[in-house]
């Protein structure tokens, strides 16, 4: 599919809740982090559901089930029914069961999502590589995961059975910082068997096609806080992001984020789903938005100015992002990302 190259954040004139019919909104690093509400999380969720926009929780965490999530979302203030929540597990469960016969075994590395959605599309959840799989799954099973967990899925893929997983993400956010996620434990498989599973999750389109049937979203807005998983899934589905600060992706990444990666709109937090966005404007070469001021010039980024730091990082992002054209920017950013905080 042929897309222009983003070369600046977009503007709305009006608020996204309002632009956009269905949030498909990422859980970890954007609603919560290590099970608590992330800070304006609740309150901009509730007025954006009250203002009519849907609100759906698209994931690649395949350890809980949307039961589990929905009471989890409920109990942090925010309502939600096991039918507003999309995982990873549905969609890989939904990949394998196109490809092998109702009713068969498959051998589950992960937690009890992953068990869940499969029998949902009438397939039976293994334990041991002896117990005839004719597939193997992987999904987020948690920090108690068991180092064996790994050699069953290793002795079933070396005997040539179809690997597949629900998600690659190499991070996961918690309460304490930045822990393994599923694609580190991934990548034991892949080193003892040289195998590569089909992969499922953002930002690959089984995740999208997942969102899509389970929603019937018109006009999806997707947000999220990862620029390869949801940034790139919104573009790999041809739909519209955008990027809160409050997860994985930093000022500097952003900065730097090649053209996939490249977000429709960035926003603090999830009060950006409440307003509208302002313009970046071209001025000669430098771009202005809000009360900053930024440029390309002499191998770094210049800024000048005052006002919401968000508000220079969407100038800085549309100077770095045309400095590069399509490729990463390798201009110096730290002393204007540290003028901002970010």
């Amino acid at each position: 599919m042929s897309r222009s190259v983003r070369t600046r954040p977009e503007g709305s004139g009006q608020a996204l809740s309002e632009a956009y019919d269905t949030a498909l909104l990422d859980l970890d690093g954007v609603v919560y982090a290590g099970g608590n509400a992330i800070e304006h999380a609740v309150p901009s969720l509730a007025v954006a559901r009250d203002g009519g926009m849907r609100l759906a929780y698209v994931t690649n965490n395949a350890l809980r089930t949307p039961d589990a999530v929905a009471a989890h979302l409920t109990e942090l203030g925010i309502p939600a029914e096991a039918g507003d929540v999309i995982t990873s597990a549905q969609a890989v469960a939904r990949l394998i069961a196109d490809q092998v016969p109702q009713g068969s075994r498959v051998l589950v590395v992960g937690g009890e999502g992953l068990r869940v959605a499969l029998r949902e599309r009438g397939l039976e959840p293994v334990e041991s590589a002896d117990d005839e799989p004719v597939a193997v799954v992987q999904g987020y099973g948690g920090p108690e995961l068991a180092w064996g967990r790994f050699a069953e899925a290793s002795y079933a893929v070396a005997r040539g059975l179809p690997w597949f997983a629900s998600n690659t993400d190499l991070t996961i956010p918690s309460g304490r910082g930045i822990a393994p996620g599923n694609g580190a434990a991934v990548e034991v498989v892949r080193i003892a068997t040289g195998a590569e599973p089909r992969v499922a999750g953002k930002p690959l389109p089984p995740m999208h096609r997942e969102t899509i049937l389970r929603t019937g979203a018109e006009r999806p807005l997707v947000v999220g806080d990862r620029l390869d998983t949801d940034i790139e899934g919104a573009f790999n589905g041809g739909v519209d992001s955008l990027l809160v600060l409050t997860g994985v992706t930093d000022g500097a990444q952003l900065l730097a984020a090649p053209p996939q990666h490249r977000p429709t709109y960035v926003d603090a937090d999830l009060r950006g789903l409440l307003t509208g966005q302002p313009e970046v404007v071209g001025d000669g070469g430098a771009f202005r938005c809000g009360g900053w001021t930024a440029a390309a010039g002499a191998g770094r980024l210049e800024l000048d100015g005052d006002g919401a730091p968000v508000d220079g990082l969407r100038a800085l992002c549309a100077a770095a992002w045309t400095a590069a054209g399509d490729e990463v920017c390798g201009l110096e950013a730290g002393k204007a990302l540290a003028r901002l905080g970010l």
